[in-house]
């Protein structure tokens, strides 16, 4: 399966979104189709060898929208340079539409108003002159018209089409008030109606001013939209142009989409790093804070990989690019924040089911008032035809179609600003729901690299002494714990001498000898069957295993001379991460292959709550499993290949970022900085998204629920309905604005890592 996403031009509301997922889902080999009116994409997953693009973007097409194939880890500020353009061509849409709808709305409301109402010259007087009055709005009508006249040429198709959208309400609304004004004219200029006194019944201003307003209520969400989607721009933004690169053993600069897998990159102090990489020489302090939203610069060596990027800090180093274009670590974020963003979650189907039917009922409503104020109020036809113009306008789903969309694209985008990749709506929309997170130990709430955590020495041996030994002993050895030893006896820089002789004892350590004595290391079991006398010590080494700690056993020539206590040491966050998750009420457990003395010893340590030991590797899964029976929503947090199955199986998976491609292909959500701190985060982050959503619905359903009663002249008083058509077009377009500013709310969240 193929999976691409296609920028939308021309869709107006939910109903648009609509339209395009359900005749697309028709179409042979069409896997799935999300639409997003917020991001206006839309995301296909569809088999190539059933269907092409081209077809589908002609589908689009022949619905009387614009499609073009986008790549989606392309680097550049293309998407950015076409919003800005339509955004600047909405502006000159306003500022023309003001031009002349200013001019005609001191004409046609001019007279109306008290004390004798505003100045007019003498050829304009409503009564004299009835039909130039007449005329003239309709000359200052007509450019307004032409201005918006996208409104009627996708309305009334979609209308055609039997898929009625915003425009085709706004179409019918303002089409029913231009055309009343055209006959009143007619009859105005023929002498078959004469205004004696007050002003022509005309509706030219109504249907201009509905025009402007919904233009400028366009203009202003395709603003809010764009701050939106700020996340992505920054994310684009930190890709660096061009790259240095040594090919036939010369320097040269080339763009960076010239780079490719294999070529040897320089980079120097202050300079971005163009793409991944593994370092060949040289050695600095690289800034990987906007990838990775690690506050402090990482130092790189020879074999260390980089990130493209990132910023190099210091030194100056050569490095071979492994991955370029849309493999590249940022490429992928981009990727999965823009899938996240297009995605909808569950709660969104609701508005989605309802903005579905929305339109044709309610230009069924529309037209159902206008007749019953017409027949059974005995109201003048002008008046029923207001009262039809004003249920069309006000009725627009617009911010029912945005509640949803635009708060998952700034929480995805505060998320990815904080070192959080969301995958999709439904991970953020489950996230709140939680109960209980599952915690790998190894590599997760541990550093997953043992080291050193105690040295003890007897029988007249220093410290030093013990660990020189050890390590000497433990020289080029390939067992981790061993490898812990060497590493500490360097930091120490402690000088190691050679091994004369080295024997590996399975389930026991090692024997080896060194200037002349016979050493061993290793276990319990190795001392007692060497004879080794521990009994002394035996409290010592049970209270540093009651730690967590691996104690071992160290002899020269049969006398115990030390201990040498490996760990696996806690993370920086470890506990204050599940302290804070605590507090959220929310339940954690750690579950891990260790022995159970160990497992629980870092489980008192962290503040866990319940701990899964002795788990094999396949089991990681039937735990969650079991968790999920009980009706529990269950996250799990892992880094490691064995916690793939469990990531996928939780209603939730979380991959710490440093871990294996294949956890993180399996989690929902991706902790790029590898900090725990950031659990908490994601789910305080889904939390405060979902309360977004939850109010913006809440609104968008008691616009509606308010708005149209009023416009049908329910709430009737004095002699017109309460809502003029032109105060429900603006009404209709600030409902949608409010919408966009309330999710807009979401960018002040604050990461809990500060």
């Amino acid at each position: 399966m193929e999976q691409q996403i296609y920028p939308i031009e021309g869709m107006n509301c939910a109903s648009c979104a609509q339209k395009i997922e359900k005749h697309l889902k028709k179409l042979f080999g069409i896997e799935a189709v999300s639409v997003n009116i917020a991001t206006e994409k839309m995301n296909v997953i569809y088999d190539k060898t059933k269907i092409t693009e081209t077809e589908i973007i002609q589908a689009v097409i022949e619905l009387g929208y614009v499609a073009k194939a986008e790549k989606l880890q392309e680097l550049s500020n293309d998407a950015s340079d076409t919003r800005q353009a339509q955004i600047q061509a909405l502006w000159k849409r306003v500022v023309w539409s003001a031009v002349f709808t200013i001019p005609l709305l001191y004409i046609a409301m001019g007279p109306m108003l008290p004390y004798g109402g505003l100045p007019l010259p003498k050829f304009l007087h409503p009564v004299e002159h009835a039909t130039i009055f007449a005329l003239t709005q309709l000359l200052l009508t007509m450019p307004v018209i032409y201005v918006g006249r996208s409104f009627y040429q996708v309305g009334f198709k979609a209308l055609i089409q039997g898929h009625p959208n915003m425009d085709s309400l706004i179409a019918i609304g303002t089409t029913a008030a231009i055309l009343q004004g055209v006959v009143m004219t007619i009859l105005l200029s023929t002498g078959a109606v004469v205004v004696q006194h007050g002003h022509p019944e005309l509706y030219f201003e109504s249907a201009a001013v509905i025009l402007a307003l919904i233009t400028l209520g366009k203009y202003l969400e395709a603003v809010s939209k764009g701050k939106t989607s700020e996340a992505i721009k920054k994310l684009m933004g930190l890709a660096p142009k061009t790259a240095n690169i040594i090919r036939n053993g010369t320097e040269r600069e080339v763009l960076i989409t010239e780079v490719i897998t294999g070529d040897t990159i320089i980079v120097r102090p202050g300079e971005k790093i163009p793409v991944d990489g593994i370092i060949l020489n040289g050695s600095s302090a690289v800034d990987e804070s906007m990838i990775t939203g690690e506050s402090l610069p990482v130092e790189k060596q020879p074999g260390d990989t980089v990130i493209g990027a990132s910023l190099n800090k210091t030194g100056a180093f050569q490095f071979k690019a492994t991955k370029v274009g849309k493999d590249t670590t940022l490429a992928q974020i981009i990727k999965l924040v823009e899938a996240a963003q297009g995605s909808k979650a569950p709660i969104a189907k609701l508005a989605d089911k309802v903005s579905g039917v929305f339109v044709p009922i309610v230009i069924g409503l529309a037209i159902i008032s206008g007749f019953a104020w017409y027949w059974l109020g005995q109201e003048t036809w002008i008046f029923a035809l207001s009262i039809t113009i004003s249920v069309l306008v006000i009725a627009c789903p617009c911010a029912l179609g945005l509640a949803t969309p635009t708060a998952i694209m700034v929480g995805t985008g505060k998320g990815a600003e904080n070192g959080v990749l969301i995958k999709s709506g439904d991970a953020l929309e489950q996230a709140e729901k939680i109960q209980t997170i599952i915690f790998d130990k190894t590599g997760t709430i541990t550093e997953g690299k043992p080291i050193i955590t105690d040295v003890r020495a007897y029988n007249g041996y220093t410290e030093d002494q013990v660990l020189m030994l050890a390590a000497s002993a433990e020289t080029g050895s390939e067992h981790p714990l061993g490898e812990a030893i060497v590493e500490g006896a360097k930091q120490r820089n402690i000088l190691l001498q050679p091994a004369s002789y080295f024997r590996a004892i399975p389930g026991q350590g090692i024997q080896v000898e060194i200037e002349n004595m016979n050493i061993l290391l290793g276990n319990e079991k190795l001392m007692v069957e060497n004879k080794v006398i521990i009994d002394y010590v035996k409290v010592t080494a049970n209270h540093l295993a009651n730690e967590g700690k691996t104690p071992m056993y160290l002899s020269a020539n049969g006398i115990l001379i030390g201990i040498v206590a490996v760990a696996d040491t806690i993370k920086l966050n470890s506990v204050a991460a599940i302290e804070k998750l605590h507090h959220m009420g929310i339940k954690v457990a750690m579950i891990t292959g260790d022995n159970t003395r160990t497992a629980q010893a870092i489980a008192k340590q962290v503040g866990i709550d319940h701990v899964f030991s002795e788990v094999l590797p396949e089991d990681k899964a039937n735990e969650v499993k079991r968790l999920q029976a009980e009706g529990i929503h269950v996250a799990m947090v892992g880094d490691g290949i064995n916690d793939a199955p469990a990531l996928a199986q939780a209603n939730i998976g979380i991959a710490i970022g440093s871990g294996t491609d294949v956890a993180i292909e399996s989690a929902d959500i991706v902790l790029m900085r590898s900090d725990l701190m950031d659990v908490p985060t994601a789910i305080e982050l889904s939390r405060a998204t979902m309360k977004n959503i939850k109010q913006n619905l809440f609104w968008a359903f008691a616009y509606n629920i308010i708005g149209i009663p009023v416009a049908m002249g329910v709430l009737y008083v004095f002699d017109g309905p309460l809502l003029n058509p032109m105060f429900a077009g603006a009404a209709m377009s600030l409902s949608s604005v409010s919408v966009l500013l309330n999710a807009l709310r979401l960018k002040k969240f604050q990461s809990l890592k500060k």
